[in-house]
């Protein structure tokens, strides 16, 4: 039976930020691949009905795996919605994930609900990779760089 993956997270970054990382190509590419892997964004079409097309390939032996899926629901800087698909027969079916970003005092309060996962990929190390993901979009949206002009 399909599997249910259901992440929270509190980032100290303004939702807006948050929800860039998820809508920007080279932003998703830099924090969404787990450690050891390189993500590269195909394509990416930010709109309901958009699609969007990545990969993920391990560093260590050059295993790829490519994935894509539908925008099905956009609020800006509040939800995303969307389907995802492995191109790979051995890993069947529709994931749905559920992205919410609320505004909090310190930041944002981040949701994440993924539905459908495939019984070939074990929930634990669904957490794993997404405990690995979260922890370098925090990296990425939390740093207050001041601009430099010269």
């Amino acid at each position: 039976m399909p599997n249910t993956a259901k992440l929270h997270r509190v980032l100290k970054s303004p939702p807006e930020r948050v929800f860039r990382a998820f809508t920007e190509p080279t932003a998703i590419a830099r924090w969404m691949p787990p450690y050891g892997w390189i993500g590269k964004v195909f394509s990416m079409d930010v709109k309901v009905g958009g699609t969007f097309k990545m990969s993920f390939t391990n560093f260590s032996n050059g295993m790829e795996h490519n994935f894509g899926g539908t925008y099905l629901e956009i609020t800006p800087n509040e939800r995303l919605h969307y389907t995802d698909e492995f191109e790979d027969p051995n890993i069947p079916g529709t994931i749905t994930v559920t992205v919410t970003f609320k505004k909090v005092s310190v930041g944002t309060e981040l949701t994440i609900i993924q539905d459908g996962l495939p019984d070939i990929i074990p929930l634990e190390a669904c957490y794993l990779g997404w405990q690995e993901s979260l922890d370098q979009l925090a990296k990425l949206v939390e740093p207050e760089i001041a601009s430099q002009h010269s």
